[in-house]
């Protein structure tokens, strides 16, 4: 079974055999290789959120749950990760920034992650993430760095201008997709 105490001292063996993400992906790739493993270890998805499993100044191992049909808007990291997918869809949109010098972004390429899935993201990536299913999607990210801390940018849906991530306002898109769910379910009984 997945053993998160054992996941993370993994991860940071191989962050201190190699600073870049190839070895981490490694270990993810490892875990959610077993997907049914993760589940029973973390346990089923049950609602939309982001749940702690490590933080450090070098490394944030993050749970993930996407909401069903759930979009976060491009953004950037400023570390590298890598996303394991254990249950559901994730569909990443990648960005790059427009060579105008205007802080907008425009569209550099797709990439679906579906189960088993464990896909690095470089330091500069900018990326957007829809869970295009009706159903939650799990997802463990590590982060090479502090996830929390790292001053990041978002880009603005509609115009694609850059501005300061807004951390608070990104988490509350986890719960407004878990109204909505809920909003649903009620409407189906």
């Amino acid at each position: 079974m997945f053993d998160l105490e054992q996941f993370t001292a993994d991860c940071r063996a191989a962050l201190r055999a190699d600073s870049s993400h190839k070895l981490v992906r490694e270990v993810v790739a490892r875990a959610v290789s077993d997907p049914n493993s993760v589940l029973k270890g973390i346990g089923e998805p049950k609602r939309a959120g982001v749940q702690k499993l490590y933080h450090a100044p070098d490394l944030t191992i993050l749970n993930v749950i996407w909401g069903p049909m759930m979009t976060v808007m491009p953004h950037n990291h400023q570390m590298w990760a890598v996303i394991g997918i254990y249950s559901g869809r994730e569909d990443n949109m990648f960005w790059r920034r427009r060579p105008d010098g205007s802080g907008r972004v425009e569209a550099a390429g797709a990439r679906a992650l579906c189960v088993g899935d464990a896909e690095p993201l470089g330091h500069n990536i900018i990326h957007s993430v829809t869970n295009p299913i009706p159903r939650l999607t799990g997802a463990i990210h590590v982060y090479g760095g502090d996830f929390f801390a790292a001053e990041r940018s978002e880009w603005d849906p509609e115009s694609l201008d850059e501005c300061r991530y807004d951390l608070a306002k990104n988490m509350k898109l986890f719960e407004d997709a878990n109204a909505l769910t809920k909003y649903y379910a009620e409407r189906r009984s």
